[in-house]
């Protein structure tokens, strides 16, 4: 066996749901932990003649794997001015601001946005430490019926070099390095490729396949087919109930929850499936169901900074749209009526003497806490904006360890070990994809070195695995966490 040695010092980066702090550690290993709240595909063609419903005629997939009506909005913009140019204030620099500051800046308005941090792209959001590293917020991959931001990296006219298109392949590495998969590359599309990718699996045993497909057999997606609309209204009154919950009612075993539908529940909502809603888990394998490419993955060329926001960040400057950095929103002007009850906004208070900026119109785009920080007590006279007080985050953490060789290459020794010379551009040894797991506690990782290998692969060094920890983590210290990921690392990868 042979153990790699972990690169060279620990950094642990910490980002609450809201900020973020570094904190240093000595380790043998490069470690990065944060705390938030081109291969080709084999299988083209869509079943079509199975689809019935109008409303899912509009959904199946075509040749090029990509829906372009879906996107065209996105790609195109608003496509008319205003007859009134506006002033508008942003409050937060997420993807949700920046892509409301590209529609209203392309309707005609004067956009001004104002983020609390020093970078932009919230959730999505990464930096560069002292040393130079890109740091995440989180683990970040694209399924392909992400219509609407690859319409707007399109717009940004990146979206081919910034995006590294993956096997059509989920993997689960299981304990003891033993691999499973939903294989849904197949001669027809869907859903009989998703059929034989669940019906081949070597994830589940025989025993929870057999009741795996008649859970499935008996859901909405399959009504969803025929009727897409009368599918989705049967997948909306999920709401109220477990994935579990409903799962079971009709047989669906614990194994299956366990061996394959947690790491997917943790790898889209990071909870399981005792708590994540029925509905989340089968809205989107209800496009996996009809549309071929909504389970084909991509991953960004390097960092978010980079190839997401980066592109956006010009689009807008070229826009004359300004985005003032460590510049947080303090308060909102609004005027009352007879009641106390808000009536219409006027502007914002920002950075740190509250300096008053007026706004004809002012955008909220921010995250749950941000929001709740923001909004002013009288709105809440308001229900809509009462609610928005009763929202939970899920905290996660984010690790990135940097190894001196290939770890999830286990079957050729030499190449394991072998880092040098230039092997850039996914060129080194292991699985270019997004990878689950049922025996650890990162619901979803990767090895950025091959799967985003623009600014994560560095010539002579290995994999840079970077994994997602749930809540589950937090009652631990950073450096235990780092620990505990390189531990479970070794025990999915023996040969690391």
């Amino acid at each position: 066996m042979v153990r790699f040695a972990l690169a060279a010092s620990a950094v642990v980066a910490v980002a609450a749901t809201s900020c973020a702090a570094f904190a240093p550690a000595s380790r043998s290993s490069r470690a990065f932990v944060a705390h938030s709240g081109a291969s080709r595909l084999h299988s083209s063609a869509t079943a079509e003649d199975l689809i019935k419903s109008s409303g899912a005629q509009k959904q199946i997939g075509n040749d090029s794997f990509l829906n372009e009506d879906l996107m065209s909005r996105a790609r195109n913009g608003p496509g008319r001015k205003n007859k009134e140019k506006l002033k508008i204030g942003i409050v937060g620099a997420g993807l949700a601001g920046l892509i409301a500051a590209m529609d209203l800046s392309d309707a005609g308005h004067d956009v001004e946005m104002f983020e609390l941090r020093p970078f932009v792209g919230g959730k999505v959001s990464s930096w560069q430490d002292k040393d130079g590293n890109h740091i995440e917020m989180g683990l970040h991959v694209f399924f392909g019926c992400y219509y609407n931001l690859f319409g707007i990296m399109q717009r940004t006219g990146k979206f081919e070099e910034a995006l590294r298109l993956k096997e059509h392949v989920h993997t689960f590495v299981n304990e003891g390095g033993d691999l499973g998969s939903l294989d849904f590359r197949f001669p027809i599309g869907a859903p009989v490729s998703g059929l034989q990718a669940f019906f081949k699996t070597e994830q589940l045993e025989p025993i929870d396949k057999f009741h795996n497909a008649v859970r499935l057999g008996t859901s909405p997606i399959v009504r969803a087919l025929f009727d897409f609309d009368g599918g989705m209204d049967m997948v909306r009154d999920l709401d109220d109930i477990t994935f579990t919950e409903w799962f079971t009612q009709l047989g669906g075993t614990r194994g299956s929850l366990d061996r394959m539908w947690d790491p997917i529940a943790y790898a889209l909502g990071f909870v399981d499936c005792d708590h994540i809603s029925a509905r989340c888990m089968l809205t989107i394998f209800m496009l996996f169901a009809i549309r071929t490419e909504a389970s084909v993955l991509r991953m960004l060329e390097g960092s978010p900074q980079t190839y997401l926001h980066d592109p956006i960040l010009e689009y807008l400057a070229e826009r004359n749209v300004k985005v003032n950095l460590s510049t947080g929103c303090r308060d909102i002007e609004h005027e009352l009526d007879e009641n106390g009850r808000p009536t219409r906004v006027t502007g914002i208070r920002v950075g740190p003497n509250d300096e008053l900026r007026e706004f004809d119109a002012v955008v909220a785009a921010l995250d749950v806490p941000g929001i709740q920080k923001v909004l002013p007590e009288s709105f809440r006279t308001h229900p809509m904006f009462d609610n928005i007080y009763k929202l939970e985050c899920v905290p996660i953490a984010t690790v990135q360890v940097r190894f001196d060789g290939w770890v999830t290459e286990m079957d050729d020794m030499g190449r394991m070990v072998d880092v040098s010379g230039d092997q850039s551009d996914g060129k080194g040894a292991g699985i270019d994809n997004l990878l689950y797991s049922a025996d650890a506690e990162f619901s979803c990782f990767a090895d950025l070195a091959l799967a985003s290998p623009g600014e994560y692969y560095k010539e002579g060094e290995g994999s840079l695995i970077q994994a997602v920890f749930d809540e589950r983590a937090f009652s631990r210290s950073n450096d235990q966490i780092v620990q505990d990921c390189i531990d479970q690392l070794h025990s999915l990868f023996p040969s690391s």
